[in-house]
């Protein structure tokens, strides 16, 4: 089990800071006021090994390195791929800092596979079952009852209030919905180690709701190439440009006519087909849009279509990018956000770093229609 505190960036160095009163102590973990600074903590790492709620417990030698180092990488990952946490950066071997966060005194658990504790809750359900989706489960943080579990409406009616915000209905989905998005995300890299992500437990505090995608580039493990027919369609491309970067992945804008220079049109796609890079290629083509065809009867890439469609010949023109002889396979997305987006999800195929982007979007639009629901009902 990888217990995760979703509150973490990362940075660079920074001075030794100092340190105030101890302000939490865990089973794993210390937390220690920054004198200077009320807003953030230190975060120190145990030795300690613990099991079934400290009734087994140990120490082992380096493993508040390891620990340190393996929390520092993974909220580097989550931030990579758009989550934004609280964690700041790696300190020293064994301690990490953190914006200073009201902790919820829940724990959100996200299963693939029933094993340990589960089976003793759940007898009947064989060891090693597959959950799909993953199974999302709550405990009240009450070590003197073992941490019970709890469901959704007794979170809600416990009414917790902390940092001047309540947790309610819209929280408590959002931690959820969070917790679901965190665990896709790292089950999608774990497999790129060939690993199993069986189990995870999060700890979620108030003080870090707003989220957003970050734009961070990926290098040349995949790439959009987009290819306009005329120069006048740059301020398209410049549009696909930069919605294909908020997902880091790499964009390249080229003109050439399929119509007029044929020959220069193969030629730049044949550039981009010889080093083994996955690349799309997005053709902007207006009128008779003979760019995207000639593109995806010569390449083995996807192509997608981008037409800019005028006012008085749009409806016309549009049958040229979506009537397609036999044998041509690109498809027409008429808005250049769009058209990065689905490259992106063509990319996201093979490269686990650019899905967990798409997936944290996902999470990011999902929030922001809770908090504008939210704001539209508190006005009635």
């Amino acid at each position: 089990m990888i217990l995760l505190i979703i509150k973490i960036y990362f940075s660079s160095h920074i001075p030794e800071p100092k340190l105030g009163v101890k302000l939490a102590e865990g089973k794993t973990k210390v937390v220690m006021e920054i004198a200077d600074d009320p807003t953030r903590v230190l975060i120190r790492s145990k030795d300690q090994i613990t099991a079934f709620n400290m009734v087994r417990c140990d120490q082992l030698e380096g493993k508040a390195s390891l620990s340190t180092k393996t929390t520092s990488c993974v909220f580097k990952l989550l931030q990579e791929a758009g989550i934004k946490t609280a964690f700041e950066h790696r300190h020293n071997d064994t301690a990490f800092m953190a914006k200073r966060c009201t902790m919820v005194p829940i724990e959100w658990v996200c299963r693939r596979i029933a094993t340990g504790s589960f089976l003793k809750r759940n007898p009947g359900v064989v060891e090693g079952y597959r959950f799909s989706p993953p199974k999302l489960e709550t405990f009240f943080k009450d070590d003197a009852n073992n941490d019970p579990q709890w469901s959704t409406e007794q979170i809600i009616a416990k009414g917790l209030s902390l940092a001047g915000r309540t947790i309610g209905r819209a929280e408590v989905d959002l931690m959820l919905e969070t917790t679901a998005a965190i665990f896709d995300i790292l089950e999608k890299m774990w497999a790129t180690q060939d690993c199993c992500l069986v189990d995870m437990k999060v700890s979620k505090g108030v003080g870090v709701w707003g989220m957003g995608l970050l734009s961070q580039p990926t290098g040349e493990k995949g790439r959009v190439i987009v290819i306009m027919g005329s120069a006048s369609d740059e301020h398209l491309g410049r549009r696909l440009h930069k919605a294909i970067g908020a997902y880091g992945v790499p964009c390249h804008l080229r003109v050439s006519s399929a119509h007029k220079g044929p020959d220069q049109t193969l030629s730049i796609k044949d550039q981009y087909e010889s080093d083994g890079v996955p690349t799309v290629f997005v053709a902007i083509a207006g009128r008779s849009n003979g760019l995207g065809p000639v593109l995806s009867g010569n390449t083995a890439s996807p192509v997608i279509n981008c037409p800019p469609l005028s006012p008085e010949w749009g409806a016309q023109d549009v049958w040229s990018s979506l009537r397609m002889p036999t044998g041509i396979g690109c498809t027409t997305v008429l808005s250049p956000e769009a058209a990065a987006l689905a490259a992106a999800q063509i990319l996201a195929l093979n490269e686990p770093l650019i899905w967990s982007r798409l997936r944290a979007q996902r999470l990011n639009m999902w929030a922001a229609l809770q908090v504008a629901d939210r704001a539209l009902s508190e006005q009635v």
